[in-house]
């Protein structure tokens, strides 16, 4: 098949692109503002340009039968600061994206998020959970998870949306709005402070990027479209108990110090998956454990 991936340079898709490229014509679009060419497999063809701009869409997408949409401005805090970049990048692409979808009858699988629910009443969170987000970014999620099903329902096209909980992997960088688990590994490499962000009993479902992958591969092949899925591991730890796992697992003499906490963030989190295990026939297959030491 031909198959486009958007954001195919950055962390998650060039993992899904390292999956596919062996038996499928694969396009990457990237803009390289935080991918890097160094991840995209040689195999690929590479389109750089703006997820934004229709035209580069237009040409990236080819005679595409799969469109798998990763590219996203991924920080809540980001959105916060800039609502209007983020909902450019994170909504109106994604039209745009369901709009080349519909034209070419390709399939979209698209990437969202947790930030979907805001605050939930208890965890595990199942997919039937109120969505009500406490952020831009939560908000631009929760779009993308309506237009795939409206497009599923209004144009019999077929999508799916999998809200990704806490991805982590080899790949990831450190940086103001990267996943915690890549800062606090270059701060306890380098024995600086690891930093927590409030007082560290807030929860999260940690879930590496070889289950992400693997659920995006059932993804293009299921039936049940017009679906959004949660993507975790149904496991909690707290992020103080990451910090000291994180410093182990590097041999760190890092102090764990605490911060102010982060505007729009949630205290508890953690995916109900029974939904995925029975549609997609996902399971998780890498503990957190064993995920850290893939990264030492």
């Amino acid at each position: 098949m031909n198959i486009l991936i958007t954001g195919g340079a950055g962390f998650i898709g060039s993992h899904l692109v390292d999956a596919l490229v062996a038996d499928h014509e694969v396009t990457v679009l990237d803009d390289f503002s935080s991918g890097r060419r160094s991840n995209v497999h040689d195999s690929a063809t590479v389109v750089e340009g703006d997820v934004r701009d229709e035209q580069t869409i237009a040409e990236a997408a080819g005679d595409v039968d799969v469109i798998f949409h990763e590219a996203a401005s991924v920080s809540v805090e980001r959105s916060v600061a800039e609502p209007e970049y983020s909902h450019a990048v994170n909504v109106d692409a994604t039209l745009s994206l369901l709009e080349t979808a519909r034209k070419r009858d390709a399939r979209c699988v698209l990437a969202s998020s947790a930030a979907v629910y805001g605050e939930p009443a208890s965890v595990p969170i199942p997919e039937s959970e109120p969505l009500a987000p406490t952020s831009p970014y939560g908000i631009e999620k929760t779009s993308i998870d309506q237009y795939a099903r409206v497009y599923n329902e209004l144009y019999d096209l077929p999508t799916v949306a999998l809200r990704y909980f806490n991805v982590y992997g080899p790949r990831q960088t450190a940086g103001d709005y990267s996943g915690v688990i890549s800062t606090f590994l270059d701060q306890a490499r380098a024995n600086d402070p690891i930093t927590v962000h409030g007082d560290g009993t807030q929860t999260r479902d940690f879930v590496h990027v070889e289950d992400v992958v693997r659920v995006n591969l059932l993804a293009m092949e299921t039936d049940h479209v017009g679906e959004a899925y949660n993507v975790g591991t149904g496991d909690t730890v707290t992020i103080a108990e990451l910090a000291r796992a994180v410093r182990e697992v590097v041999g760190s003499d890092s102090e764990i110090v605490h911060t102010e906490g982060r505007a729009g963030d949630i205290n508890h989190s953690c995916a109900e998956i029974t939904k995925a295990r029975e549609r997609l026939g996902y399971e998780p297959t890498v503990p957190l454990a064993d995920g850290l030491g893939t990264l030492t």
